[in-house]
């Protein structure tokens, strides 16, 4: 390589390859499209790579493009730090922050955290919106995601906030009239209580155990997707249920679940997500360095 690229170009790809549109940057930037694509260009040129592949309808990465797309992440973080180093991040949040999660983790953890953050820094205006679905960060101007589950798309930038799993627990009575799993494929003939919520697997429980992953097809009368109705219903003595230890720790701890098949579990960690370094946008930062540290001084998983 030749020369060095220019950072604004980098940006400029970086914002390409994340919305997958010419025109969607360059109307967001107030350019052209064809300035944009020039800029692409000459970065190509600098780097020596191709890092789109272009049609009459779409924008791709390349090989080399995901590349450099890493790298240039890298790049970006670190001249946040940098900033953060010499006091840069200093400057008081404000303006709206639009922050989306799901339903159960929303009201349970992310609202009471977005109480003390509105207290801290009263110049933000802040917008929790909860969901049963993945959002569309960029298309919905969705500042921040406070997600549980560890497939991210490689477009979006994550800091974990906590280390979360998933784990298999029943009422007492329900275990008293059923019976204990002895095994995962017991699990077939119990009454499980299935859970759409976002990116769960409807019916398909993938779960890590003595032998590596495993998986078992589940079937119950009831079903939901609202999570805190299913853990209801586990409560009630209705059957067994696949929910994140955050959920269920309180319960597990005073004796109201029990949890079955100690040796299985299904990785859940607790992530911020977002689509640009953080050293853009102050409100984004203290926030999720906030959820961090809310988190870290509240949340502490076995194992």
């Amino acid at each position: 390589m030749n020369n060095l690229p220019n950072l604004d170009d980098l940006d400029i790809f970086l914002q390409v390859a994340r919305r997958a549109s010419f025109a969607a940057v360059a109307e967001a930037r107030g350019m052209s499209a064809a300035f944009v694509s020039k800029r692409i260009r000459l970065l190509e040129a600098d780097l020596g790579v191709r890092l789109l592949h272009r049609t009459t309808r779409r924008v791709t990465v390349s090989e080399e493009g995901e590349r450099v797309y890493q790298w240039a992440q890298q790049i970006f973080e670190a001249l946040q730090r940098m900033g953060d180093d010499l006091d840069a991040g200093q400057r008081e949040p404000a303006g709206q922050l639009r922050i989306a999660s799901s339903l159960g983790l929303g009201r349970r953890m992310v609202a009471p955290a977005l109480s003390e953050l509105a207290a801290r820094y009263p110049r933000l205006d802040i917008r929790l919106d909860v969901h049963d679905r993945l959002v569309d960060l960029v298309a919905e101007g969705v500042d921040l995601d406070i997600r549980v589950g560890d497939q991210i798309a490689p477009n979006l930038i994550a800091k974990r906030l906590a280390r979360n799993w998933r784990v298999l627990c029943a009422a007492p009575d329900y275990l008293a009239r059923r019976g204990v799993p002895k095994s995962l494929a017991d699990l077939a003939s119990h009454d499980c209580l299935v859970i759409k919520e976002r990116d769960h697997p409807f019916g398909l429980w993938h779960l890590e155990g003595p032998a590596g992953e495993e998986s078992v097809r589940v079937t119950g009368a009831l079903s939901s997707n609202h999570g805190e109705v299913v853990h209801q219903w586990c409560l009630d003595g209705r059957g067994i249920v696949l929910r994140s230890w955050w959920d269920v720790h309180d319960s597990l701890a005073d004796g109201r679940l029990v949890q079955v098949l100690e040796g299985y579990r299904q990785s859940a960690d607790i992530w911020a997500v977002y689509t640009a370094p953080l050293a853009g946008s102050a409100k984004v930062r203290v926030a999720v360095e906030f959820f961090r540290q809310y988190f870290t001084d509240r949340f502490q998983i076995p194992g």
